[in-house]
């Protein structure tokens, strides 16, 4: 299998995942009283005011994610440079290594035997598209306004 087709899957792959904890982020935004899972464990049930802000705003760092990672592997995302995509990689690789050390480091073990297994494998697969060199644009993966604009 190809070095393009190997980042393609894993890109793949680390949009579910963070389409997971961004479901997960809604529902804490939203009031599931899952506190003792999220933000180092130390709220029982519903997240206060200001831990709900913050993880309406992870959905956001997720969606971003997860256009980064896809656009890194040669999807086409229209709103991101390759050059952005190529560096916002490397830099989310370094960010989710460290969320991974504060998940397995963290009281809660939800986040020790859940969260910081899931970062750990998100970091591999973003690792894996990040050191690639599948950023180029292919026509399967142009969305049809880029395709009919290249012809």
């Amino acid at each position: 299998m190809r070095n393009s087709a190997i980042a393609k899957q894993a890109a793949i792959a680390a949009t579910i995942g963070f389409a997971g904890l961004a479901v997960f982020q809604l529902l804490l935004a939203a009031g599931a009283p899952f506190g003792e899972a999220a933000w180092g464990g130390t709220t029982e049930g519903q997240l206060s005011a200001g831990l709900r802000v913050g993880s309406a705003i992870s959905i956001v760092v997720y969606a971003v994610s997860a256009a980064l990672i896809l656009r890194r592997a040669g999807f086409w995302v229209p709103w991101l440079s390759r050059t952005v995509a190529r560096f916002g990689s490397w830099v989310l690789v370094v960010l989710l290594t460290l969320g991974t050390l504060a998940n397995f480091l963290s009281q809660s073990p939800w986040e020790r035997f859940l969260l910081g297994p899931v970062t750990l494998v998100l970091t591999g697969l973003c690792f894996v598209v990040a050191r690639s060199a599948a950023d180029t644009v292919d026509s399967a993966s142009e969305g049809p306004e880029r395709r009919h604009a290249t012809q």
